[in-house]
């Protein structure tokens, strides 16, 4: 299972769209989530929309929370993107073998014992998130938010039986030909994410499609291009009325 997790306070402002980038990785089977990160002002109304576009665009969820918030919403995304892509592959099995919709519609002791399948599934599978943070100008005051829930996210994964690697991106780069930057390559361990401290240096523009676009390429190269089958809705991930308002949800 694959994910991009996009932290931003929105206003991508070079480059392609966006959206576009969140489509195409979804398409390939990368489910892209999105939390917009504020201080104790509000969140621009184009901020917002934008936010929830790319995630509707990627089959993931958006919040915008606090910067407190922050880590255990990045936690939170990560679970539910994984729970909602195992539901989504044992309903479309569920539909080929006895031509039910979803497991609601099973037996109740079939029931019981489809749900602890999916729930050793989700806790077992192979899962790699690839975080991307925006380092414009505008998230300077909110680095110490991002760096916590980083740290965070990597203790969480090392928690589950599967194997769980993390890949940390920022944007923009350090010279004007490179939309973004690798922090950390695909790793299990806490160490080497405490090292990111300090590096990430906010500047600049804030070109979001051509860095999800550069993420995508690097799932290319390390974990190969996998189409999925296409869905007939634009989330497959059900999302709350409030996912374009700021929430007070924390994990």
């Amino acid at each position: 299972m694959k994910q991009i997790l996009l932290i931003t306070d929105g206003g991508s402002n070079v480059g392609e769209s966006p959206v576009v980038a969140a489509a195409q990785a979804y398409a390939e089977g990368i489910v892209v989530n999105v939390a917009g990160v504020v201080d104790d002002g509000a969140i621009g109304e184009q901020g917002a929309t934008e936010i929830a576009e790319i995630a509707r665009a990627g089959g993931g969820m958006s919040r915008i929370v606090t910067s407190r918030q922050l880590s255990g919403t990045v936690q939170m995304m990560t679970r539910k993107t994984v729970a909602a892509t195992v539901q989504q592959a044992v309903n479309h099995e569920l539909r080929q073998l006895f031509g039910v919709e979803s497991v609601a519609e099973l037996p109740p002791a079939k029931r019981a014992e489809v749900v602890r399948v999916m729930e050793d599934i989700g806790e077992t599978a192979e899962l790699r998130v690839a975080l991307l943070v925006d380092a414009s100008a505008s998230m300077r005051s909110k680095l110490p938010s991002v760096e916590e829930a980083i740290r965070d996210l990597a203790l969480s994964l090392k928690a589950r039986e599967g194997e769980s690697m993390v890949a940390v991106f920022h944007f923009p780069g350090d010279a004007t030909d490179e939309p973004c930057v690798m922090d950390s390559d695909w790793t299990h361990g806490t160490d080497r994410l405490r090292m990111l401290t300090g590096k990430l240096k906010m500047r600049g523009t804030t070109p979001t499609g051509p860095a999800l676009l550069h993420v995508l390429e690097f799932f290319r190269e390390t974990c190969g291009n996998i189409m999925i089958e296409p869905v007939q809705t634009p989330s497959p991930i059900k999302r709350d009325d409030s996912v374009e308002v700021r929430s007070d949800y924390v994990v």
